[in-house]
């Protein structure tokens, strides 16, 4: 059965930011980014639970797959996936997570 993939506002704006940020240097760059985020969210559709559990909040529902150097963060449900953010990999996550107040569980 293929999950629903539904993207929340807060992981849009991070892909977008993502985007504008690499597109100050190369366009094209800042593309393929996009698109291979977008390919690794649609192949969530089957396979959701091929990430990994993220590690700083230990939930077996809130995982992750790495695209480049970008954790694409995502809960999984019967019927749907729903993107979390898309975060880079440098980056204190934790902190983050936290500030921003995303989901924990």
């Amino acid at each position: 059965m293929d999950r629903r993939i539904i993207w929340t506002e807060i992981a849009l704006s991070d892909l977008q930011q993502i985007v504008d940020y690499i597109a100050k240097d190369s366009n094209r760059y800042a593309a393929a980014v996009a698109r291979q985020v977008r390919d690794a969210s649609r192949s969530l559709r089957r396979l959701a639970d091929r990430g990994r559990i993220v590690p700083e909040l230990g939930r077996s529902q809130i995982r992750e797959v790495f695209v480049r150097s970008y954790r694409l963060v995502y809960s999984v449900s019967t019927e749907n996936v729903h993107i979390l953010g898309v975060i880079h990999g440098a980056r204190d996550f934790a902190t983050l997570w936290d500030r921003e107040e995303r989901p924990r569980d």
